[in-house]
């Protein structure tokens, strides 16, 4: 694969989990297959909007369905995009503690 072609489609992943809603729908199913109407119990999002974002991860290949009867079931394709996803976390986390701590030390002078 050349370079292009793949930095293209990395950006396009993260174009796709680049949305707070979509990561609020990970994080709700990091552990667990839920079906749409429990991830909008875990989320608040509407089910529209909801249905809308499961979508997008399901046609980036972030997710998968598992139908059982009249039940539609979703899950993490890959558990690596949590792992990506919890590094993400760490560094915001760190970047946030670190610009606390440079504002705190910056009104301490």
């Amino acid at each position: 694969m050349e370079d292009a072609e793949f930095y293209c489609l990395h950006s396009e992943l993260c174009k796709t989990l680049a949305n707070a809603k979509r990561q609020m729908i990970l994080g709700s199913l990091r552990a667990d297959e839920l079906t749409v109407s429990e991830l909008q119990e875990r989320t608040g999002i509407p089910q529209a909007t909801l249905s809308q974002h499961l979508s997008i991860l399901r046609s980036a290949g972030v997710v998968r369905t598992r139908r059982d009867g009249n039940r539609v079931y979703y899950a993490i394709t890959n558990p690596k995009i949590i792992q990506a996803f919890d590094l993400i976390t760490e560094v915001m986390q760190e970047t946030l503690e670190h610009r606390k701590g440079t504002v705190d030390g910056a009104t301490e002078v």
